[in-house]
C-alpha cells in the first residue's frame, strides 16, 4: 500500500466509493475487536466466578451470607413491645427515649433464671 492518493483531484464519485470501502472496513474491524473483547471478558468472568466458587475471594458479590446464631433480645419499648438485640444500630424508638432523658437500662429486659445446659 505505498500507493499515493491524491484526494484533491479525485471525483465526487470516487471519493464516495473510497468512503464506502473505507466504511465496510471500519465496520469489520471493530465488529472482529468486539468478538475478541467479549470473548476475553467471557474468560474473564469465568475466571472470577471460579474464585467466588472455592472460596479463595474476599469479595462479597455473588457469595452467599454465612449463618450466624440467633441472638436474644436485650431491650424493649414498653409501649409498643418493639425488641432490640443491642446489635447494629440504635432502633429509632430506643434513641427518641434516650434523647427525652431516658437511660437505655430502662428498656433491659430483665433476665429470667439462666438454664444450664447439659454437656
Amino acid at each position: 500500500m505505498s500507493k499515493k492518493i491524491e484526494l484533491e483531484s479525485m471525483s465526487l464519485d470516487e471519493l464516495w466509493s473510497l468512503h464506502e470501502r473505507i466504511c465496510a472496513i471500519l465496520s469489520s474491524r471493530i465488529t472482529a475487536e468486539k468478538y475478541e473483547l467479549e470473548k476475553r471478558l467471557a474468560i474473564l468472568s469465568r475466571g472470577i466466578d471460579g474464585i467466588h466458587e472455592t472460596g479463595a475471594s474476599n469479595t462479597t458479590s455473588g457469595k452467599p451470607r454465612r449463618k450466624y446464631p440467633r441472638v436474644l433480645p436485650k431491650y424493649r419499648d414498653p409501649q409498643t413491645f418493639e425488641t432490640w438485640s443491642g446489635r447494629g444500630k440504635r432502633p429509632r424508638w430506643l434513641v427518641a427515649a434516650m434523647k427525652s432523658g431516658h437511660k437505655i437500662e430502662e428498656f433491659r429486659i430483665s433476665e429470667g433464671p439462666k438454664r444450664r445446659q447439659s454437656a
